[in-house]
């Protein structure tokens, strides 16, 4: 194997440099990672509980180093040999799918942070309205996770029928939306409107999710 090309610390170094989380596609499992703008055997140096965090990613620990591009982060062993290959799938989040891996997914700390605020914020008891109406139906969006990227909601009995005849049975937030799933398939998406969602496209007689 050839020998890897020495690390040099550049502009994209630093700005990945940081703490970041690894996690399962639905978060079940994470391992934080401290990624160093310093360099080391393999590319730059990073900080991890091998033992612990292996127990849970195996890959890991084989890992002695980092290497990034512009849309990239890798994962790699003091001789350069990749373990993980992350691709930038949006702001501050990557996505490993590498043969015989599970997908993996690594996310800035701040990035997870915020999510977890958001969750916390959005989380609860609410009420579907219409207009400025009396509610047509209560419902409560869990934490629990319902696979990957979405979580259970309970629909209260006594709803309009145009809720139980679309069934809602988890929810997610999607790139700011709030959206309300299935089992079928189908999908309502809610946007931010001041403390209350509104449902997307908007409607004559508009849709909300209040709290109670």
């Amino acid at each position: 194997m050839p020998k890897p090309a020495a690390a040099q610390v550049n502009d994209t170094i630093k700005g990945i440099a940081g703490s970041w989380e690894i996690s399962t596609a639905d978060r079940d499992q994470t391992c934080m990672l401290t990624l160093k703008a310093e360099t080391g055997p393999g590319g730059f140096r990073l900080d991890f509980d091998k033992a612990g965090c292996a127990a849970k990613f195996p890959p890991l620990k084989d890992v002695a180093a980092w290497n990034a591009s512009n849309d990239a982060i890798r994962l790699n062993d003091a001789r350069g040999r990749l373990i993980y290959d992350f691709t930038e799938v949006e702001d501050g989040m990557y996505e490993s799918l590498k043969a015989g891996q599970p997908l993996t997914f690594l996310q800035s700390a701040a990035v997870v942070q915020a999510a977890v605020r958001t969750m916390d914020q959005t989380s609860g008891d609410w009420n579907i309205v219409r207009g400025a109406g009396t509610p047509i139906c209560s419902l409560t969006l869990s934490t629990k996770n319902a696979g990957p990227g979405d979580f259970a909601l309970q629909v209260k009995p006594g709803c309009d029928a145009a809720i139980t005849r679309f069934g809602p049975t988890v929810w997610q937030l999607d790139h700011g939306e709030l959206v309300l799933k299935s089992a079928r398939g189908q999908i309502w998406r809610f946007e931010d409107a001041s403390g209350a969602w509104q449902r997307v496209p908007a409607e004559a007689d508009p849709m909300l999710l209040v709290r109670p």
